[in-house]
């Protein structure tokens, strides 16, 4: 499970808080709910104010890695870690695998927080700023996004244990990962017709005409508890319900009936959908009906049921033309992901990083 380097356009080591920032890496949707709880911190020792705290720091702490000039220490990494660490244990894995997990997003963690550093590094040497007028514009607009009022903002950010000022530094260091992506990546792209006609004719599938079926169904739900004639019982008052279709009753009708009546065997209008997004078992059902046409008595995981399609949906394929700006907007995105991990590999070959296990 590895992660992506963090795009510099989002902090490295905070948090998907009251806000909504993310995280960018393929554990972030694993560990959706641990990044709610994750705060920046600084991790120097020079700031602990009293002797005892030092002294209780020193016991416990020690330097993970060192990228080029500054450190990055063991508080800093388990305090971004734990709430991984509690999510991943939340999961009852087996032991073995608790470890596993445990240790890989450990490494995956440091190896973002490296590149962070490296990122910020370069700001510097960039000599990239940004000022207070930037960030007022970006806390706004993210209050307006929210619909938050400065007040909600703060009770917000408090309730993490966030002060508005450490907020507002970490606006500032996101604004500064954006302005670097910009200038070492992103002025560097550019997307050409080819690219476009290109990636069209290669997923003919995604801009190819397609079907959506219009469904409803019949079904008596069955406990999994239920012995063989309570099963054979349920499936016997469906069979009754089929024959009635057999000899011309209108599906819709038969509905409207059962729901009147009040009968154990239900029926659902289900809606609009296309064949990918049925299993792999209905799909095989749906796909051999027309409209107007019914399945028999199929077996389901909550007991059994009937499919009736009462309608298809002809959708037209989509002309080039038409989904242009689309297919550029995919590969814009596709094309920085990809330049900026070669940007970062490059910044990591000539940078000086060692990491003390």
């Amino acid at each position: 499970m590895k992660m992506k380097p963090v795009p510099v356009s989002q902090k490295t080591n905070s948090t998907r808080g009251v806000l909504g920032k993310a995280v960018s890496c393929p554990a972030q949707a694993f560990f959706a709910s641990a990044l709610a709880l994750m705060l920046t911190t600084a991790a120097i020792v020079g700031s602990i104010s009293t002797n005892a705290g030092a002294q209780e720091l020193e016991m416990v702490d020690r330097i993970v890695a060192v990228v080029n000039h500054e450190i990055i220490t063991l508080y800093e990494l388990n305090r971004t870690f734990a709430p991984y660490a509690q999510n991943i244990r939340a999961l009852n894995y087996p032991p073995d695998k608790e470890r596993e997990t445990l240790f890989q997003v450990r490494q995956d963690i440091l190896d973002n927080l490296i590149n962070g550093m490296l990122a910020d590094q370069q700001v510097k040497r960039d000599r990239i700023t940004v000022s207070q007028r930037e960030i007022d514009m970006a806390i706004e607009r993210i209050k307006s996004k929210r619909q938050f009022t400065d007040e909600q903002l703060r009770r917000g950010l408090a309730s993490q244990g966030m002060t508005m000022e450490e907020y507002r530094k970490e606006i500032e260091e996101q604004i500064l990962r954006t302005k670097l992506v910009n200038k070492e990546v992103k002025s560097k792209i550019v997307i050409t017709k080819e690219d476009i006609q290109e990636y069209y004719e290669t997923h003919n599938e995604k801009y190819a005409g397609d079907k959506k079926y219009y469904l409803w169904n019949i079904f008596v739900k069955v406990p999994s508890d239920s012995s063989s004639s309570e099963r054979n019982n349920a499936r016997n008052r469906i069979e009754a319900i089929a024959a009635r279709l057999k000899q011309g009753a209108s599906f819709e009708s038969l509905v409207d009936e059962l729901k009147e009546t009040g009968s154990t065997i239900q029926g659902t209008d289900l809606g609009l959908y296309r064949l990918d997004e049925f299993s792999a078992q209905l799909r095989q059902v749906v796909k051999k009906l027309n409209a107007g046409e019914h399945s028999t008595v199929l077996d389901a995981e909550f007991g059994f049921q009937i499919i009736y399609v009462q309608n298809i949906e002809e959708i037209p394929a989509k002309p080039l033309a038409e989904v242009e700006s689309e297919i550029e907007e995919l590969l814009y995105t596709e094309f920085v992901d990809n330049k900026y991990q070669e940007w970062l590999k490059q910044l990591r070959a000539r940078s000086h990083i060692r990491v003390i296990n």
